[in-house]
């Protein structure tokens, strides 16, 4: 079942036992998300609070927090379609009738595909606007204790291009509300939003500007998704209803609203004006720390006479965006060979966040084809941002990261397989780079037979300034000693360590807590990617000749906090003595 709506999803969740409601009143400012993240962690239920301080909207968050309950507000359809098209498209290259007639029921479906106009007095948006201090009355949902103010976290950022309306863009970009007129806008490089704000600033243009909150979770989910620039999110989510997604024309003028949506905010954003946005606790798991952002002014809000205020709360992995995003990749594994042939298997790690980690399944058809994969990859729309690469051409489930871990190491040979690409562009939130939207990039490649027979056990005694070595898994094995103010020096020496004898150990990460860090995936790949700059932190015996670097074992990771690295999120201890005092309130029947 395909749900046209927030509320009729709410619906379902109560009928399936899968909603707690929160009667008891509830601050926005670090209680609900602090509720919200217990939640989270224990893969409770979906949360409605409808007793939220300071708002007359109840607030719905855990949507999608838990495997079981993404896969039901999708279901296996959209799934089946992207397979069936994909499938589809090899099938008609070259096209023939045949081939066309086999495919029929993939063009049917992509013929319901697209948007549909309805009458205004069949929109529930439009049931009230507000102009005057048109966001007085939205939750202000302040997440961390060091966010620079409240945030709308659902945002469905919708912009134009100034010179083709028909090239639009709907991402997920955070709203940090700054009154009750105006707020930030986070458009983060390589984002099509972005894109549009810099054509309209090149041309001294005021760029329109659409935010729409709720609406079917399909609509939500295509706002996440990576999908190709030249692919519509809008057409994303009408592929994923199973149906036209119902447009409404605004009154006033401006962009079409989506007619089920719960909230819909207009508004403009002046060329060269910049206002500080931030810091804000992101899905890094860190601080994501105060800059210049633009501005959106809004002019006015619509809303259901009912709405319902969607919301979700980011941090150290895995929260609830964890299972949206893996969804979302799941959905669109089959693209990923379509659009570059060589890769046959793609998958980026939710637990660093969003781009430190990518691993790949490649053809390896003649001799060094997976570096030509490698820069296909890293030149692919968001795939670009990607920091450390993966590429094997064994098939292996990717998601089961020591598992592939291992069977790259097996493989590797460091004097040709380690490519460091410094002076590249880095996430807007990842902080490990020299300054903002800079970094470095690696690759490590896994190619052809096994080269050697991974270590299991250490056995080799301390070294000094470690305190622990532990295993994470066949061929890795995770240190920790003095910190990196104590001993920045510390990785260099390992490498020195080394020299003399034969490297067992192919791959040592350097990390603050050695036995915290190897205790589940979740927990290393998000204590080592996140905490690292390759062209800084990946340290190895090296050669350079003619211009070419070759690495020798082992290759050490340092992975420790440094100087300049943004805060861990931590909540305050006041906000958890508060929620442990009033659990029973919250959660009387359980």
């Amino acid at each position: 079942m395909a749900y046209g709506n927030l509320r009729q999803w709410i619906e379902q969740l109560r009928r399936d036992k899968d909603l707690a409601v929160i009667d008891t009143p509830v601050d926005p400012n670090l209680e609900l998300a602090e509720i919200h993240r217990r939640v989270v962690e224990e893969e409770g239920p979906a949360l409605l609070f409808t007793n939220v301080l300071g708002t007359p909207f109840p607030v719905a968050s855990n949507l999608f927090g838990t495997v079981r309950r993404v896969n039901k507000a999708f279901g296996t359809r959209p799934e089946q379609l992207m397979k069936s098209m994909t499938t589809a498209v090899e099938a008609m290259l070259p096209p023939s009738a045949s081939g066309l007639w086999r495919e029929k029921g993939v063009l049917f479906d992509l013929l319901k595909a697209g948007t549909k106009n309805v009458p205004q007095g069949e929109a529930p948006v439009l049931g009230l606007c507000r102009s005057n201090d048109p966001l007085k009355e939205l939750p202000r949902i302040t997440s961390w204790p060091k966010d620079g103010g409240p945030f709308i976290t659902l945002p469905l950022v919708y912009t134009e291009s100034i010179t083709n309306p028909k090239d639009h863009n709907l991402g997920m970009y955070r709203v940090q509300i700054h009154d009750d007129s105006t707020t930030g806008i986070h458009w983060q490089i390589h984002k099509g939003g972005g894109f549009h704000h810099r054509q309209a600033e090149l041309l001294g243009e005021t760029l329109p500007l659409s935010v729409f909150i709720g609406g079917p979770p399909a609509l939500i989910a295509a706002a996440v998704a990576p999908v190709p620039e030249r692919l519509p999110e809008l057409m994303l989510a009408s592929l994923m209803l199973g149906s036209k997604l119902p447009m409404v024309q605004d009154p006033l003028g401006g962009h079409r609203i989506p007619a089920e949506a719960e909230f819909s905010l207009r508004g403009r954003v002046s060329p060269f004006e910049r206002r500080p946005e931030g810091p804000y606790g992101s899905q890094l798991g860190y601080y994501s720390q105060q800059h210049d952002f633009p501005v959106m002014h809004v002019q006015r809000m619509w809303h259901r006479k009912d709405a319902i205020f969607p919301a979700t709360i980011t941090g150290k992995p895995r929260q609830e965006d964890y299972y949206l995003k893996d969804y979302l990749q799941r959905l669109l594994a089959p693209a990923y060979p379509l659009l570059m042939p060589s890769v046959k298997a793609l998958w980026a790690y939710s637990e660093t966040g969003s781009h430190s980690l990518t691993a790949a399944v490649v053809r390896e058809s003649y001799s060094r084809e997976a570096v030509a994969a490698a820069f296909r990859i890293l030149g692919e729309g968001q795939l670009s941002l990607t920091k450390f690469l993966f590429l094997t051409s064994e098939q292996v489930e990717l998601t089961d990261f020591p598992k592939l871990l291992e069977t790259v190491l097996e493989r590797f040979k460091p004097e040709s397989d380690l490519l460091i690409l410094a002076n590249t562009s880095m996430d807007t939130l990842d902080y490990t780079g020299p300054r903002l939207n800079h970094g470095s990039k690696a690759v490590v490649l896994g190619i052809g037979n096994p080269v050697r027979e991974l270590p299991r056990t250490y056995t080799g005694g301390l070294l000094p300034a470690i305190t622990a070595a532990v295993p994470y898994c066949g061929g890795c094995l995770a240190v920790s000693g003095a910190s990196y103010e104590e001993d920045a020096e510390l990785p260099a020496r390992l490498v020195a360590s080394f020299e003399e004898k034969p490297a067992d150990w192919p791959l040592i990460v350097l990390v603050d807590d050695a036995e915290a860090a190897v205790r589940t995936q979740t927990s290393f790949l998000w204590s080592v990617f996140t905490r690292f700059n390759p062209a800084d932190d990946i340290y190895a015996g090296m050669k350079v000749r003619r211009n070419t670097v070759s690495y020798s074992l082992p290759v050490v990771i340092d992975a420790r906090m440094k100087r300049g690295y943004p805060e861990e999120l931590v909540p305050l201890e006041d906000t958890v003595e508060l929620v442990n005092r009033n659990w029973k309130h919250y959660f009387p029947l359980v």
